[in-house]
Protein backbone atom coordinates (compact mmCIF):
# COMPACT_ATOMS: atom_id res chain seq x y z
CA UNK A 1 0.00 0.00 0.00
CA UNK A 2 1.65 3.30 -1.02
CA UNK A 3 2.29 6.47 0.91
CA UNK A 4 -0.80 8.35 0.25
CA UNK A 5 -3.20 5.33 0.71
CA UNK A 6 -1.75 5.16 4.57
CA UNK A 7 -2.51 8.74 4.77
CA UNK A 8 -5.26 8.90 3.52
CA UNK A 9 -7.80 5.75 4.01
CA UNK A 10 -7.43 5.58 7.73
CA UNK A 11 -9.18 8.84 8.09
CA UNK A 12 -11.73 7.27 5.79
CA UNK A 13 -12.49 3.97 7.70
CA UNK A 14 -12.85 6.30 10.53
CA UNK A 15 -15.97 7.93 8.65
CA UNK A 16 -16.98 3.98 7.69
CA UNK A 17 -16.82 3.18 11.29
CA UNK A 18 -18.98 6.13 12.34
CA UNK A 19 -21.55 5.42 9.77
CA UNK A 20 -21.63 1.62 10.06
CA UNK A 21 -22.54 1.95 13.86
CA UNK A 22 -24.72 4.38 13.15
CA UNK A 23 -26.91 2.43 10.71
CA UNK A 24 -26.26 -0.70 12.87
CA UNK A 25 -27.90 1.16 15.84
CA UNK A 26 -31.07 2.31 13.88
CA UNK A 27 -31.94 -0.70 13.13
CA UNK A 28 -31.56 -1.61 16.71
CA UNK A 29 -33.83 1.08 17.61
CA UNK A 30 -36.42 0.34 15.51
CA UNK A 31 -35.39 3.62 13.79
CA UNK A 32 -35.49 2.00 10.19
CA UNK A 33 -38.00 -0.57 9.57
CA UNK A 34 -37.36 -4.42 8.82
CA UNK A 35 -39.38 -6.07 5.99
CA UNK A 36 -40.29 -10.09 6.96
CA UNK A 37 -41.50 -11.58 3.50
CA UNK A 38 -43.68 -14.45 5.20
CA UNK A 39 -41.75 -17.06 4.41
CA UNK A 40 -39.31 -18.27 5.45
CA UNK A 41 -35.71 -16.90 4.88
CA UNK A 42 -32.30 -17.89 6.18
CA UNK A 43 -29.05 -15.51 5.02
CA UNK A 44 -25.60 -16.43 4.03
CA UNK A 45 -23.14 -13.28 4.65
CA UNK A 46 -19.79 -12.67 5.28
CA UNK A 47 -17.92 -9.79 7.76
CA UNK A 48 -14.93 -8.99 5.28
CA UNK A 49 -15.45 -8.43 1.30
CA UNK A 50 -15.56 -10.85 -1.17
CA UNK A 51 -13.61 -14.72 -1.64
CA UNK A 52 -14.92 -16.38 1.78
CA UNK A 53 -16.53 -19.26 0.26
CA UNK A 54 -20.12 -17.79 0.64
CA UNK A 55 -21.35 -19.11 -2.61
CA UNK A 56 -20.60 -22.80 -2.74
CA UNK A 57 -22.37 -22.44 0.88
CA UNK A 58 -25.68 -21.09 -0.45
CA UNK A 59 -25.68 -23.38 -3.39
CA UNK A 60 -25.66 -26.12 0.16
CA UNK A 61 -28.52 -24.48 1.87
CA UNK A 62 -30.56 -24.78 -1.58
CA UNK A 63 -30.15 -28.10 -2.11
CA UNK A 64 -30.76 -28.90 1.59
CA UNK A 65 -33.88 -26.64 1.50
CA UNK A 66 -34.68 -28.43 -2.12
CA UNK A 67 -35.12 -32.09 -0.33
CA UNK A 68 -38.11 -30.80 1.68
CA UNK A 69 -40.13 -29.82 -1.47
CA UNK A 70 -40.08 -26.43 -0.50
CA UNK A 71 -40.32 -23.38 -3.89
CA UNK A 72 -36.74 -22.49 -3.21
CA UNK A 73 -35.45 -18.41 -4.35
CA UNK A 74 -32.30 -17.03 -3.40
CA UNK A 75 -32.22 -13.29 -3.41
CA UNK A 76 -28.76 -11.65 -4.52
CA UNK A 77 -27.26 -8.38 -5.29
CA UNK A 78 -25.36 -9.95 -8.16
CA UNK A 79 -22.15 -7.54 -8.23
CA UNK A 80 -20.93 -6.87 -11.59
CA UNK A 81 -23.88 -6.91 -13.71
CA UNK A 82 -24.02 -4.45 -16.65
CA UNK A 83 -27.27 -3.01 -15.46
CA UNK A 84 -26.79 -3.40 -11.30
CA UNK A 85 -30.89 -1.18 -11.10
CA UNK A 86 -32.10 -3.56 -13.12
CA UNK A 87 -34.32 -6.65 -11.63
CA UNK A 88 -33.15 -9.53 -13.57
CA UNK A 89 -34.92 -13.57 -13.09
CA UNK A 90 -31.64 -15.13 -13.98
CA UNK A 91 -33.43 -18.79 -13.11
CA UNK A 92 -37.21 -19.57 -12.69
CA UNK A 93 -36.22 -22.81 -11.11
CA UNK A 94 -36.16 -25.22 -14.51
CA UNK A 95 -34.67 -22.51 -16.80
CA UNK A 96 -31.69 -20.06 -16.65
CA UNK A 97 -32.88 -16.91 -18.26
CA UNK A 98 -30.00 -14.92 -18.10
CA UNK A 99 -26.40 -14.24 -19.35
CA UNK A 100 -23.43 -14.00 -16.90
CA UNK A 101 -23.15 -10.32 -17.97
CA UNK A 102 -27.18 -9.68 -17.14
CA UNK A 103 -27.51 -11.92 -14.29
CA UNK A 104 -23.65 -11.01 -12.64
CA UNK A 105 -20.96 -13.97 -12.83
CA UNK A 106 -22.21 -15.63 -8.94
CA UNK A 107 -25.97 -15.56 -9.57
CA UNK A 108 -25.51 -17.31 -12.63
CA UNK A 109 -22.56 -19.77 -11.60
CA UNK A 110 -25.84 -20.37 -8.76
CA UNK A 111 -28.80 -20.61 -11.28
CA UNK A 112 -26.71 -23.40 -13.60
CA UNK A 113 -25.94 -25.27 -10.66
CA UNK A 114 -29.04 -25.22 -9.04
CA UNK A 115 -31.34 -25.53 -12.00
CA UNK A 116 -34.11 -27.58 -11.26
CA UNK A 117 -33.91 -26.95 -7.05
CA UNK A 118 -33.94 -23.05 -7.16
CA UNK A 119 -35.26 -20.11 -8.63
CA UNK A 120 -32.29 -17.34 -8.39
CA UNK A 121 -32.97 -13.48 -8.30
CA UNK A 122 -30.77 -10.33 -9.21
CA UNK A 123 -31.82 -7.49 -7.75
CA UNK A 124 -30.45 -4.88 -5.04
CA UNK A 125 -34.27 -4.03 -3.93
CA UNK A 126 -34.29 -7.44 -2.58
CA UNK A 127 -37.35 -7.22 0.09
CA UNK A 128 -39.20 -5.88 -3.45
CA UNK A 129 -37.82 -8.74 -5.13
CA UNK A 130 -38.81 -11.75 -2.74
CA UNK A 131 -41.95 -9.77 -2.58
CA UNK A 132 -42.18 -10.32 -6.14
CA UNK A 133 -40.97 -13.66 -6.43
CA UNK A 134 -43.73 -14.60 -3.96
CA UNK A 135 -46.82 -13.28 -6.40
CA UNK A 136 -44.86 -14.39 -9.69
CA UNK A 137 -42.97 -17.63 -8.66
CA UNK A 138 -44.52 -18.60 -5.94
CA UNK A 139 -41.43 -19.50 -3.45
CA UNK A 140 -42.01 -20.39 -0.10
CA UNK A 141 -38.80 -20.63 1.34
CA UNK A 142 -36.27 -17.60 0.59
CA UNK A 143 -31.99 -17.63 0.92
CA UNK A 144 -30.50 -14.20 0.81
CA UNK A 145 -26.85 -14.13 -0.50
CA UNK A 146 -24.59 -11.68 0.80
CA UNK A 147 -26.92 -11.18 3.87
CA UNK A 148 -24.88 -10.17 6.99
CA UNK A 149 -25.26 -6.75 6.46
CA UNK A 150 -28.72 -6.18 4.64
CA UNK A 151 -30.85 -5.61 7.68
CA UNK A 152 -33.76 -4.54 6.15
CA UNK A 153 -34.70 -8.03 5.64
CA UNK A 154 -35.98 -10.65 8.81
CA UNK A 155 -34.30 -13.54 8.67
CA UNK A 156 -35.12 -17.06 10.49
CA UNK A 157 -31.19 -18.02 10.45
CA UNK A 158 -28.53 -15.80 10.19
CA UNK A 159 -24.95 -17.69 8.85
CA UNK A 160 -21.97 -16.15 8.83
CA UNK A 161 -19.02 -17.02 6.97
CA UNK A 162 -15.74 -16.67 8.09
CA UNK A 163 -12.39 -17.43 5.97
CA UNK A 164 -10.00 -19.40 8.20
CA UNK A 165 -7.06 -17.91 5.54
CA UNK A 166 -8.10 -14.42 6.49
CA UNK A 167 -10.50 -14.24 9.04
CA UNK A 168 -10.61 -9.95 9.35
CA UNK A 169 -9.56 -8.98 6.23
CA UNK A 170 -6.48 -7.63 8.00
CA UNK A 171 -8.07 -6.27 10.98
CA UNK A 172 -9.35 -2.92 9.52
CA UNK A 173 -12.54 -1.46 7.90
CA UNK A 174 -13.27 -0.32 4.85
CA UNK A 175 -11.63 1.21 2.94
CA UNK A 176 -8.59 0.65 4.73
CA UNK A 177 -9.24 -2.82 5.15
CA UNK A 178 -11.75 -5.34 4.33
CA UNK A 179 -13.83 -5.58 7.34
CA UNK A 180 -17.56 -4.70 6.41
CA UNK A 181 -18.13 -3.59 10.05
CA UNK A 182 -16.30 -4.01 13.38
CA UNK A 183 -15.72 -7.81 14.38
CA UNK A 184 -17.82 -7.57 17.15
CA UNK A 185 -20.62 -7.61 15.01
CA UNK A 186 -19.93 -11.32 15.06
CA UNK A 187 -22.30 -11.59 17.73
CA UNK A 188 -25.33 -11.02 15.57
CA UNK A 189 -24.75 -14.61 13.98
CA UNK A 190 -26.81 -17.58 14.54
CA UNK A 191 -24.10 -19.57 13.48
CA UNK A 192 -20.23 -19.10 11.95
CA UNK A 193 -19.26 -21.29 9.19
CA UNK A 194 -15.45 -20.98 9.13
CA UNK A 195 -14.33 -22.39 5.42
CA UNK A 196 -10.79 -23.56 4.45
CA UNK A 197 -10.06 -24.81 7.94
CA UNK A 198 -7.40 -27.17 6.63
CA UNK A 199 -5.82 -24.24 5.45
CA UNK A 200 -5.87 -22.70 8.43
CA UNK A 201 -2.49 -22.56 10.52
CA UNK A 202 -4.26 -22.29 14.11
CA UNK A 203 -8.12 -22.87 13.69
CA UNK A 204 -8.17 -23.45 17.77
CA UNK A 205 -6.83 -19.78 18.04
CA UNK A 206 -9.90 -18.47 15.57
CA UNK A 207 -12.66 -20.17 17.46
CA UNK A 208 -11.71 -18.74 20.64
CA UNK A 209 -11.35 -15.77 18.95
CA UNK A 210 -14.59 -15.95 18.19
CA UNK A 211 -15.86 -16.91 21.03
CA UNK A 212 -14.80 -13.50 22.49
CA UNK A 213 -17.59 -12.00 20.75
CA UNK A 214 -20.26 -14.88 20.24
CA UNK A 215 -20.08 -17.57 22.89
CA UNK A 216 -23.30 -18.93 22.57
CA UNK A 217 -23.92 -19.84 18.61
CA UNK A 218 -22.07 -23.01 17.00
CA UNK A 219 -19.27 -22.43 14.77
CA UNK A 220 -18.87 -25.62 12.28
CA UNK A 221 -15.57 -26.00 10.41
CA UNK A 222 -15.44 -26.57 6.43
CA UNK A 223 -12.99 -27.56 3.66
CA UNK A 224 -13.40 -26.52 0.02
CA UNK A 225 -13.53 -30.49 -2.07
CA UNK A 226 -12.97 -30.62 -5.64
CA UNK A 227 -16.85 -31.42 -7.09
CA UNK A 228 -15.13 -32.15 -10.41
CA UNK A 229 -12.80 -30.56 -13.33
CA UNK A 230 -13.92 -30.48 -16.95
CA UNK A 231 -12.97 -28.58 -20.29
CA UNK A 232 -14.11 -24.88 -20.79
CA UNK A 233 -17.75 -25.23 -22.21
CA UNK A 234 -18.28 -28.98 -21.71
CA UNK A 235 -19.64 -30.65 -18.21
CA UNK A 236 -17.72 -33.79 -18.88
CA UNK A 237 -15.52 -34.83 -16.38
CA UNK A 238 -11.96 -35.46 -16.53
CA UNK A 239 -9.09 -36.77 -14.41
CA UNK A 240 -7.24 -34.40 -12.73
CA UNK A 241 -4.16 -36.53 -14.03
CA UNK A 242 -5.44 -35.93 -17.57
CA UNK A 243 -4.77 -31.91 -17.54
CA UNK A 244 -1.84 -31.63 -19.66
CA UNK A 245 1.50 -29.97 -17.89
CA UNK A 246 2.23 -27.97 -17.81
CA UNK A 247 0.05 -25.78 -16.77
CA UNK A 248 -1.36 -22.17 -15.82
CA UNK A 249 -4.09 -20.23 -13.47
CA UNK A 250 -5.84 -17.29 -13.65
CA UNK A 251 -8.85 -16.13 -12.00
CA UNK A 252 -11.11 -13.36 -10.70
CA UNK A 253 -12.16 -13.85 -7.24
CA UNK A 254 -11.56 -12.42 -3.95
CA UNK A 255 -9.57 -15.03 -2.73
CA UNK A 256 -7.25 -15.77 -5.18
CA UNK A 257 -4.80 -17.56 -3.26
CA UNK A 258 -6.75 -20.51 -1.75
CA UNK A 259 -7.43 -21.16 -5.38
CA UNK A 260 -3.69 -21.08 -6.38
CA UNK A 261 -3.14 -23.16 -3.19
CA UNK A 262 -5.86 -25.60 -3.66
CA UNK A 263 -4.14 -26.01 -7.46
CA UNK A 264 -0.89 -26.85 -5.62
CA UNK A 265 -2.34 -29.35 -3.18
CA UNK A 266 -3.95 -30.82 -6.12
CA UNK A 267 -0.23 -31.41 -7.71
CA UNK A 268 -1.30 -29.08 -10.58
CA UNK A 269 1.66 -26.49 -10.10
CA UNK A 270 1.31 -23.51 -12.09
CA UNK A 271 4.37 -22.33 -13.81
CA UNK A 272 2.53 -18.49 -13.65
CA UNK A 273 -0.79 -17.26 -12.27
CA UNK A 274 -2.77 -14.16 -13.23
CA UNK A 275 -5.30 -12.51 -11.09
CA UNK A 276 -7.80 -10.00 -12.07
CA UNK A 277 -10.00 -7.92 -9.55
CA UNK A 278 -13.08 -10.26 -8.14
CA UNK A 279 -16.21 -10.12 -10.97
CA UNK A 280 -13.91 -8.63 -13.53
CA UNK A 281 -15.32 -9.38 -17.57
CA UNK A 282 -12.77 -10.57 -19.15
CA UNK A 283 -11.23 -8.04 -22.35
CA UNK A 284 -10.15 -9.40 -25.39
CA UNK A 285 -7.05 -7.45 -24.42
CA UNK A 286 -6.95 -9.95 -21.12
CA UNK A 287 -7.63 -13.04 -23.35
CA UNK A 288 -4.54 -11.86 -25.56
CA UNK A 289 -2.31 -11.39 -23.00
CA UNK A 290 -3.37 -15.05 -21.34
CA UNK A 291 -2.48 -16.40 -24.63
CA UNK A 292 0.84 -14.51 -25.54
CA UNK A 293 1.89 -15.37 -22.22
CA UNK A 294 1.19 -19.17 -22.37
CA UNK A 295 2.96 -19.35 -25.41
CA UNK A 296 6.02 -17.80 -24.03
CA UNK A 297 6.02 -20.27 -21.03
CA UNK A 298 5.27 -23.06 -22.86
CA UNK A 299 1.98 -24.04 -21.32
CA UNK A 300 0.07 -26.93 -22.57
CA UNK A 301 -2.85 -26.11 -20.67
CA UNK A 302 -4.84 -23.12 -18.27
CA UNK A 303 -6.63 -23.72 -15.24
CA UNK A 304 -9.53 -20.97 -13.91
CA UNK A 305 -12.73 -21.78 -11.49
CA UNK A 306 -16.27 -22.13 -12.26
CA UNK A 307 -17.27 -18.18 -11.43
CA UNK A 308 -15.01 -17.53 -13.98
CA UNK A 309 -15.66 -19.91 -16.54
CA UNK A 310 -19.27 -18.59 -17.09
CA UNK A 311 -18.00 -15.23 -18.39
CA UNK A 312 -15.59 -17.02 -21.33
CA UNK A 313 -15.36 -18.42 -24.64
CA UNK A 314 -13.29 -21.79 -24.74
CA UNK A 315 -12.03 -20.80 -28.52
CA UNK A 316 -10.95 -17.17 -27.47
CA UNK A 317 -7.87 -19.68 -25.62
CA UNK A 318 -4.88 -21.19 -27.52
CA UNK A 319 -4.29 -24.07 -25.28
CA UNK A 320 -7.30 -26.35 -23.45
CA UNK A 321 -8.85 -24.54 -20.72
CA UNK A 322 -10.00 -26.49 -17.53
CA UNK A 323 -12.08 -25.34 -14.95
CA UNK A 324 -12.07 -26.53 -11.31
CA UNK A 325 -15.46 -27.41 -9.75
CA UNK A 326 -15.61 -27.17 -6.21
CA UNK A 327 -18.05 -27.62 -2.91
CA UNK A 328 -18.41 -26.94 0.60
CA UNK A 329 -17.75 -29.93 2.80
CA UNK A 330 -19.18 -28.96 6.48
CA UNK A 331 -17.65 -30.93 9.09
CA UNK A 332 -20.74 -31.54 11.14
CA UNK A 333 -22.97 -31.54 8.17
CA UNK A 334 -26.22 -33.36 10.23
CA UNK A 335 -25.94 -29.89 12.65
CA UNK A 336 -25.86 -27.85 10.32
CA UNK A 337 -29.07 -29.72 7.75
CA UNK A 338 -31.09 -29.76 11.39
CA UNK A 339 -30.27 -25.91 11.98
CA UNK A 340 -31.60 -25.53 8.25
CA UNK A 341 -34.74 -27.78 8.79
CA UNK A 342 -35.35 -25.74 12.21
CA UNK A 343 -35.69 -22.57 10.15
CA UNK A 344 -38.26 -23.60 8.37
CA UNK A 345 -40.50 -24.04 11.32
CA UNK A 346 -39.99 -20.86 12.45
Amino acid sequence: MSLISNLVLPPLSLVYRAVTKTRLAAYKKGLLSITRLDAPLISVGNLTTGGTGKTPLVEQVCRILARSQRRVCVLTRGYGRVNPGARVLVSDGSTVLATAAEAGDEPFLLAQNLKGLAAVVSDADRATAGQWVKENLGADVFVLDDGFQHLRLARDLDLLVIDATNPWGGGRLLPYGRLREPRSEVSRADCIIVTRADQSGNLLSLKEEICRFNNSSPILTSTMTVRSITRLASTVEEEIDSVPQPVAAFCAIGNPKSFFDQLRLLELNPIFTREFPDHHRYTPANIESLNQKSKAAGVRSLITTAKDAVKLQADSLDVPCYVLNIEISIEDDRRFTEMIEDALRT
